[in-house]
Formats: structure tokens, sequence, C-alpha cells
């Protein structure tokens, strides 16, 4: 709940996907999966957290 409260781009997803007439909750839980998958990322590859991170090939 503090990110979608909090300014960033969480609560900027939140508010567009509920003005498009999504479900709430739906979108509360999609918010969740994207916590949950940056911080199983971090934690895998053993690093701190970039906002704008990029992603290099090869």
């Amino acid at each position: 709940m503090a990110a979608i409260k909090t300014k960033g781009e969480l609560q900027d997803y939140f508010l567009r996907k509920v003005a498009e007439g999504k479900n709430k909750m739906a979108v509360i839980n999609a918010v969740r999966n994207k916590l949950i998958s940056r911080i199983f990322a971090v934690v895998k590859q053993n690093r701190k957290y970039e906002k704008n991170y990029t992603y290099s090939v090869g």
C-alpha cells in the first residue's frame, strides 16, 4: 500500500490502470507482483536496486 501512496512510477501505474476501469484489487495485486519481481531480481543477482538499470546483451 505504501508503494501506491508514495509518488513514483508505481503510483502512476496504479492511477492509470484504475482510470482505465480496472478493479482496484487487481491493480494492487499487479503492483505487488512488480515489487516481488524486482526484489527477487536484486537478491538473485546480489546487487543494489538501480531505478534506471540498462540490460546489456552479451
